[in-house]
């Protein structure tokens, strides 16, 4: 073959399929979610009732656990789960049981289950 000749694929004429776009390795929380997540812990810690928190980003879902004590199993569990986002929220805040106490597709309104208001007492 010379300089000036081009090698003829094999397949010619066949479509090339180009591969879907790449799925992001891990979930995690973007700024506002943070945001959100972390004036409620800080709230929270002011009014004494958590103390420390964990982030997890796995492959599927993100998590926000908050703790009354570190070495104790986390009270609540906050979870990002995209693939439940278009079926019932992508949201949801899970108690130390496992009970879903509110599942939703905003985050602010998935977390009005666990900020305390305060009441008047008679």
């Amino acid at each position: 073959m010379s300089e000036s000749e081009t090698p003829q694929s094999k397949a010619a004429g066949a479509v090339l399929a180009f591969p879907a776009p790449a799925r992001p390795a891990t979930v995690t929380f973007d700024r506002r979610e943070l945001s959100e997540l972390l004036n409620l812990y800080g709230r929270m810690v002011a009014a004494g009732e958590w103390r420390d928190y964990a982030i997890d980003f796995l492959k599927d879902k993100a998590q926000f656990s908050v703790f009354r004590r570190s070495s104790e199993m986390p009270l609540y569990r906050i979870v990002k789960d995209p693939a439940l986002a278009r079926r019932q929220g992508a949201y949801s805040v899970v108690a130390a049981t496992g009970l879903i106490l509110k599942r939703g597709s905003e985050l602010s309104r998935v977390l009005r289950v666990l900020d305390k208001k305060l009441s008047v007492v008679g």
